[in-house]
């Protein structure tokens, strides 16, 4: 017995139960006309994603369990041949908390349901799932197509040997395909550390496994696709495009020795490429889902803007971009150039509006308070706020949305202005370190994924010292560590590294420092624009650390 098999790589919108049932059945139909007999779509696939405090609402939770019955008479009429397999949130037997289920649509009925019986660990990127979800018990769950019994299971960053157990009761349930829903949100390392959690399972239970993947992107999280057929011994038999929405079809052949799948692979990016794309899908989509039809930025000849204005460009091309150069009293002229010259090259709106008459009147403003005080950072924060306010004003008025273009390195060390450059509504490099940022101008340099423009960097703009331009001949290194020196510092504190682990490895003096600087930071970074996590730790929800306490390092 021969049969085809299509995974929904489709983007939802979080919290749009009834358009994303539209989209799964849309989605059925077409696998239906493909002569696929099994969709199995990811995790959390009917509430477009983990909707937070949604989850506490009773009307929303209804909404979900309705729409799960209705949509299996609709599929039945629809796309009768088609078995759905559907993620979805499920009250809890405990009241107020929630369940990650699935259901299995089949001839108009809900035929088999499951639901996740462990959680992500504490400290991993899905952690905050805790505040909302409850393990279920663990109960096995099948379900038969064409003569082949698939055994549900949903993936989790959950530690070692988690999803195995699980494999394991499933294989001993009948399963002799295990069918796999994943929801979990991609970081750099995230694809490696998925196919070795699925291949683990795919061992244990001694079966194939096909894993349908989330697509896209809302507010911190991106899904990069990527849906996976493994053998009995874990290895890759086809893999779905990745950053990229599919209905991706695979092959079933039931033998007397087992199932065997085949299908079609698309290479993998890794790397800068990775990165780059896991960006661009995570600002398109956040301007999507919120309605936005232009951006803008400051474009100071630096090198974060202009990174943001290129990530910009590829994310929604150069007619829903717009730029401001912000010149000021201490802005090089070069700045000014590489500026114009880079907005050129993408073909960007590029206006220039000089801060120098507004700071002046600003200084004649506070001269009567500021008499006996020298010149300090205050001069330096407020020429940033000028800024601030001319890029809000711009947003206000035109409805666009403005990019703020702090790295992580910045965010980590304070080395932004609250109400100055922080200003905005997303933080596309938010989770960036600098020295990551000098890697990705060179890798978008030298290659154009997105067709929007070869070379678009000058190169002036990534070989000078980076520069705040507040004052003169400033250099980033006069407030700071080195980059590579602070970038390594930061990754191993954010990872959890103890005080001796940061000393042995760093001199003392420079750990001191960056740990008071991180430190004192907080209560910017608690007020500055959300941006797209790509590591295990950033600077987002999955980080609560207090403003104000007593254990310093």
């Amino acid at each position: 017995m021969s049969f085809s098999i299509a995974l929904a790589q489709c983007a939802m919108r979080l919290g749009d139960v009834r358009g994303n049932a539209q989209r799964l059945l849309d989605a059925a139909c077409r696998a239906q006309q493909q002569g696929a007999r099994l969709l199995l779509a990811p995790e959390w696939v009917l509430s477009g994603g983990l909707p937070g405090d949604v989850l506490r609402r009773a009307d929303f939770l209804q909404a979900c369990a309705r729409t799960v019955h209705d949509l299996a008479h609709v599929l039945a009429a629809e796309a009768p041949d088609v078995t759905l397999v559907l993620g979805h949130p499920a009250r809890a037997e405990d009241a107020g908390m929630v369940w990650s289920a699935t259901s299995v649509l089949q001839s108009g009925n809900v035929v088999a349901s499951y639901a996740r019986p462990m959680l992500a660990l504490a400290d991993a990127p899905q952690g905050a799932e805790r505040r909302w979800l409850l393990a279920a018990p663990s109960q096995p769950a099948t379900f038969e197509v064409q003569g082949v019994r698939f055994g549900l299971l949903i993936d989790v960053d959950a530690g070692a040997d988690a999803l195995d157990e699980v494999a394991r009761e499933a294989a001993a349930a009948g399963a002799q395909v295990l069918a796999v829903a994943s929801g979990v949100p991609f970081d750099e390392a995230q694809p490696e550390a998925r196919h070795v959690r699925l291949a683990s399972a795919a061992r244990a239970a001694g079966l194939p496994l096909i894993s349908a993947h989330a697509v896209g992107a809302h507010e911190q999280e991106i899904f990069d696709g990527a849906s996976l057929a493994l053998d009995a011994a874990g290895n890759v038999l086809a893999r779905a495009p990745q950053f990229a929405e599919s209905l991706w079809l695979l092959r079933a052949d039931a033998e007397a020795s087992g199932v065997r799948l085949s299908g079609n692979t698309t290479p993998q990016y890794v790397g800068d490429e990775a990165l780059w794309r896991a960006l661009v899908l995570a600002l398109r989509s956040y301007v999507h889902a919120n309605g936005f039809k232009e951006v803008a930025l400051g474009l100071s000849g630096g090198i974060d803007s202009a990174l943001v204005l290129a990530l910009a460009v590829d994310a929604l091309g150069a007619g829903a971009v717009r730029a401001l150069t912000l010149p000021g009293p201490y802005t090089a002229e070069m700045s000014v150039e590489d500026a114009r010259e880079m907005a050129q090259r993408l073909g960007v709106r590029c206006d220039a509006l000089s801060i120098s008459p507004t700071f002046e009147a600003l200084q004649a403003t506070l001269a009567p308070i500021f008499e006996g005080y020298s010149e300090d950072a205050t001069e330096e924060n407020l020429q940033a706020r000028v800024r601030g306010v001319l890029l809000m004003a711009l947003s206000n008025k035109t409805g666009c949305l403005l990019l703020t273009c702090g790295n992580k390195s910045e965010y980590a060390s304070g080395y932004c202005t609250l109400y100055g450059d922080m200003c905005g509504g997303f933080a596309p490099i938010k989770d960036v370190l600098k020295t990551r940022v000098f890697k990705l101008a060179r890798w978008r340099n030298a290659n154009d994924p997105f067709g929007r423009g070869a070379s678009p960097i000058p190169e002036r703009i990534i070989t000078r010292p980076p520069s705040a331009e507040l004052r003169p001949e400033q250099t980033d290194q006069d407030s700071l560590p080195p980059y590579e020196l602070l970038d390594a510092i930061v990754e191993r504190a954010l990872a959890g590294a103890s005080s001796a682990q940061l000393v042995s490895a760093f001199e003392e003096d420079m750990v001191l420092r960056t740990m008071r600087l991180l430190r004192g930071a907080e209560y910017k970074r608690q007020q500055g624009a959300i941006g797209p996590r790509v590591s295990r730790r950033s600077f987002g929800r999955e980080r609560n650390m207090p403003i104000s306490h007593g254990f310093h390092f």
